[in-house]
């Protein structure tokens, strides 16, 4: 009997030791999550919260906000066909983004990322203007473009091709967009091509030996082992890719201003020039919400999307 009571004096007393310790742990993490949510609330959640009461006036951001309008900014967004064109612009980027820029940097990642002769010269190369603020990027490419052939040098090699006269690239309606996302695609792809070159360390080599033995050429390989075993780092680089190109601001803005003609506006550049330029800060902060709320559905299905079970399998 009494050794019964010592064993359950002895339980009892190890389960409040663990408790205790548990209970140590706890308010340790939590110590040390407490810094940056107070930054998260700080500078995260208290903005959206005053955006959000805000966007429902007519406000200039001088005084208190008292002219109260409702919906009347959302409902005006809605229905500004300038708006709906930075949305289109912005839904551009992203399908040229998935179609050409990704593609591109897969393809490099691939090839420079294997037996390539010079492959670390390559990543160096690749990767630099990645390194470059986009201030940077955009202030290089604007003289790249300019449209006088002795200060441009892509005009100045344009010149050279019998029959071919200097173009403005970055004021035309036509061509501002695709040049802009040129300069979008020199800039990021860099960052991709590294996305996938750390994806591609993971495939064991023993499987691609494997796939060659049992007969697969480059081409099958790629498709059929290397592809497959990157997805979840391509589905990664998808989802940067469309958030980047639908938030997208400092390039277009010092490049063209989303002109001409508001031809490569973005929601970003739209939100500036009526925020900080005309002032109208409550317009401002319900395009801000717009565009948070564009950017939190597609990561909301982004999320749900990668729940599925992968159809690789065991892969």
């Amino acid at each position: 009997m009494e050794i019964g009571q010592a064993r359950t004096i002895e339980v009892g007393s190890q389960k409040q030791k663990n408790s205790s310790r548990r209970t140590q742990d706890y308010v340790t993490i939590g110590l040390f999550l407490l810094p940056a949510f107070v930054l998260f609330l700080v500078f995260i959640v208290y903005p959206i919260i005053r955006s959000i009461y805000f966007s429902t006036f007519n406000w200039n951001g001088l005084g208190p906000a008292v002219n109260f309008v409702g919906a009347d900014n959302y409902k005006q967004i809605l229905s500004d066909k300038i708006f709906m064109k930075a949305v289109v612009n912005g839904l551009l980027i992203v399908v040229l983004s998935l179609g050409l820029q990704l593609p591109l940097s897969l393809g490099l990642a691939i090839l420079v990322g294997r037996d390539l002769p010079g492959r670390a010269f390559f990543r160096a190369i690749f990767f630099l203007p990645y390194v470059l603020s986009e201030v940077i990027t955009a202030i290089i490419w604007l003289g790249l473009f300019n449209p006088d052939p002795d200060r441009g040098f892509i005009n100045a090699l344009l010149v050279l091709i019998p029959g071919v006269k200097a173009q403005i690239f970055l004021g035309n309606t036509h061509t501002v967009l695709a040049s802009i996302f040129v300069v979008l695609t020199w800039k990021y792809f860099g960052l991709h091509m590294l996305l996938y070159l750390a994806g591609l360390q993971n495939i064991p080599r023993e499987v691609e030996e494997a796939a060659l033995i049992d007969g697969a050429n480059r081409w099958q390989l790629v498709r059929y082992v290397t592809v497959p075993l990157l997805s979840s780092t391509i589905r990664t680089t998808i989802y940067l890719s469309v958030l980047g190109s639908l938030t997208q601001f400092n390039l277009i803005w010092i490049m063209s201003k989303g002109g001409p003609v508001n031809a490569s506006e973005s929601m970003a550049t739209y939100m500036y020039r009526f925020g900080f330029i005309r002032f109208w800060l409550g317009y401002g902060s319900a395009v801000a919400l717009v565009m948070l709320l564009i950017c939190l559905a597609f990561s909301l299905a982004y999320q749900r999307l990668n729940r599925e079970p992968d159809y690789l399998g065991g892969i």
